[in-house]
């Protein structure tokens, strides 16, 4: 095949693709103004000495049949035969900024097709096909992309996290061997959110060239970075396979996940940037386009305690506070007033609900607001009437215990019977009561998941995506809610099939603050869930002021998760307060640039979001743990236009720390606090603004308007 070079450019990025010998990505960085093909032969390479006499390429499928030495982007097997393929590309197609590249290995007997998109938010989209063409089976244990990045990536960011402590960031040197993320748990994961990125040393906010990743993907998955011994660099990711869990037939094909890959030469907010644009652009859709409704969830004001009297006075004073949807949450089915029963009987409780729920979900919308419903459909209680009648519906091995969490076992989806009665009861909840949203749960991972005794967690990810599909072919109008006990299934591959992440079960603003900016690396504040809790909260106990709570809650999708009957007076008119500041201000937090700043002293926390035509900005300031200074530096504000004058005023007054009174950390304000202060845009970025001492677990609220 000739030899010949592909570009995919974007306003930001550049990607160079080489097909012959073989395919392989020469360049992927910033746009490249004056690029011409002949500019990719200052790249051919030396052949070491004391090695193998030809070069070594890291192709799109990272072969060791070209002398790689590495974890190959394919393995597997046709009983023992044809297990290192070598692919030769056959035929290039080029549409705009997609190719698709087809390859062959004839010996092997497979085809594979690889798909790069580069989109105009300047995301990288990429995934490989792999067709078994001969009549055995093929054993696939591993089908991964692979991406170089250059010698200088010499540091690696992940998350790691656990149930209410999601997107925890942390940090590893890449200079030799590699660094793995790995996750078994069946889901996308609290443990191991699947994203990586590769920076050059003490990348930041706002400085260093970065290559993230995310894999789109919800069940099992590894993702490596890896520094070779020859320097050169690579980043994999995959699906992860369970022993003998994939094999194609003739003719099957078996893809890989997506995998959307972001560089920035600005840092990592240019990533998140991208990102962002590319999920606005491409991936999010809500019915009707209506701006983010304020919610209140019941889960954390009543639990399990159903009175549909006594809910219909929640509803009518969260309508007074703002609310503009409304959910119930578990607890409304037959047997369920606890966790230890009841799942997957899908029948209302008439005990609770003797008329229905139409009493309710009218009552709801006569009050101007929406209703909601939490289910977890893919959940089975052991003291359950399914699964007295059906204990064969269990995702399960034959011969082992089954373990429970949090007292229930997981329904077999590759049952068509168990995936049709869910649909069955789905529909009848759906089809026969107005309900505009689901909250969708699932609260327990995969252990030693089984289908007719073979591993079945790929299985069972792809026919949840499957139930949801069908359902919102059959309920347009319905948005869903991804939740797994919070964080636990937070993906883009599933973002394609709902409308929001309930971003963690804790609703504690001080852990909230680390976890939501973890989140916003990867996703918009319009699809993080974010609730004002109780003035304890319900997972740690903690107790934080009013303010706090809310103006953490207002960068994402906010809500409420308590019960409004029982507030007092000063909790119930901070709510009213904090839902009308969303509403104020989520057009353009739901909009507009978002940007964090790393500020000098780690315990200052700092994000905002700029409008696109530069005129307004939104600046949260929080004060997570006892500042290391007596005073505080200056905030620097990015996305400003520079020749622009701002007026800066504090949006939230009730936030005003105290000043003068004994034993407090600040005597007197800063000037622009307590009188009028413009100042243009290209000062406010370089010189900043100088902030207040500030009180532990506090938070403040700033906006710059243009002049």
């Amino acid at each position: 095949m000739e030899a010949r070079c592909y570009r995919l450019t974007s306003g930001a990025t550049d990607v160079i693709i080489t097909t012959a010998p073989f395919p392989e990505i020469v360049y992927w960085g910033a746009h490249l103004a004056h690029f011409s093909p002949q500019d990719r032969h200052s790249l051919t390479r030396p052949v070491a000495n004391g090695r193998l006499d030809i070069d070594s390429p890291i192709t799109l499928m990272a072969e060791n049949g070209h002398g790689l030495f590495g974890a190959p982007g394919l393995e597997g097997h046709r009983n023992g035969l044809d297990a290192s393929p070598v692919f030769t590309p056959t035929r290039v197609a080029q549409q705009g900024n997609a190719l698709t590249i087809f390859c062959e290995d004839v010996n092997a007997g497979l085809g594979l097709v690889s798909e790069l998109v580069l989109t105009d938010s300047g995301v990288l989209k990429v995934r490989h096909a792999l067709t078994n063409q001969r009549a055995q089976p093929w054993q696939v244990d591993r089908f991964a992309v692979t991406l170089p990045v250059p010698e200088r990536a010499g540091e690696v960011m992940a998350f790691h996290g656990r149930w209410i402590r999601e997107f925890q960031p942390h940090r590893v040197t890449l200079s030799h061997d590699g660094f793995v993320l790995e996750n078994r748990r069946g889901r996308t994961s609290h443990e191991h959110f699947p994203a990586l990125i590769a920076g050059t040393p003490g990348f930041h906010e706002q400085q260093g060239d970065v290559w993230g990743v995310h894999l789109g993907w919800s069940g099992n998955h590894r993702i490596k970075c890896e520094a070779k011994t020859d320097g050169r660099r690579l980043i994999q990711a995959e699906a992860l396979y369970l022993p003998g869990e994939m094999a194609l037939e003739e003719g099957e094909t078996l893809h890989t996940p997506w995998l959307y890959a972001s560089f920035s030469a600005v840092g990592l907010n240019g990533m998140s940037q991208q990102f962002h644009r590319f999920l606005r652009d491409e991936i999010i859709r809500f019915p009707g386009d209506k701006p983010r409704p304020v919610h209140l969830n019941t889960w954390e004001g009543i639990y399990f305690n159903h009175d549909p009297a006594y809910i219909m006075q929640m509803a009518t004073r969260a309508a007074e506070l703002g609310v503009e949807r409304f959910i119930i949450d578990d607890g409304w089915f037959k047997g369920r007033n606890d966790d230890h029963a009841a799942l997957g009987d899908w029948y209302l409780d008439e005990n609770k609900y003797p008329d229905g729920l139409m009493p309710v979900i009218d009552h709801v919308k006569s009050l101007g607001m929406e209703f909601g419903i939490w289910v977890e459909p893919e959940m089975i209680n052991p003291d359950s009437d399914l699964c007295r009648a059906h204990p064969d519906w269990v995702l399960a091995l034959p011969g082992y215990p089954k373990t429970t969490g949090r007292h229930q076992w997981v329904l077999n989806l590759s049952i068509p019977e168990a995936f049709d009665y869910l649909v069955e009861r789905l529909s009848w909840l759906l089809g026969e009561h107005p309900i505009d949203y689901v909250k969708w749960d699932m609260n327990r991972e995969l252990v030693q998941p089984g289908h007719h005794g073979r591993a079945a967690a790929d299985a069972q990810t792809r026919q949840f995506y499957r139930l949801l599909d069908t359902l919102r072919a059959r309920f347009p109008q319905v948005e869903f809610e991804s939740c797994a006990s919070g964080g636990g299934r937070i993906d883009y591959e599933v973002l394609t099939r709902s409308h929001r992440f309930w971003a963690s079960d804790n609703n504690d603003a001080l852990e909230r603050s680390t976890i939501q900016r973890g989140m916003s690396y990867f996703f918009p504040p319009e699809v993080m869930g974010a609730h004002i809790g109780n003035r304890r909260c319900h997972a740690t106990f903690r107790q934080h002021s009013i303010a706090f709570r809310g103006l953490t809650a207002l960068f994402g999708h906010m809500g409420l998760e308590l019960d409004p009957v029982t507030a007092d007076a000063e909790e119930y008119a901070g709510y009213q307060r904090y839902a009308a500041l969303y509403r104020r201000w989520r057009g353009l937090i739901h909009s507009g640039t978002m940007w964090r700043v790393a500020m000098p002293d780690a315990t200052t926390q700092v994000q905002g979001v700029v409008s696109e035509d530069k005129t307004q900005g939104l600046w949260l300031v929080s004060q997570l743990a006892m500042p290391d200074y007596t005073l505080p530096g200056a905030l620097r504000i990015p996305g400003l236009e520079p020749g622009a004058r701002y007026q800066i005023r504090l949006e939230d007054p009730s936030t005003l720390p105290l000043t003068g009174a004994g034993g407090h950390t600040m005597r007197k304000l800063p000037g622009w606090m307590t009188s009028p202060v413009s100042a243009s845009g290209e000062w406010l970025a370089q010189a900043g603004l100088q902030l207040p001492v500030m009180d532990p677990e506090t938070a403040l609220l700033i906006v710059v308007e243009r002049v």
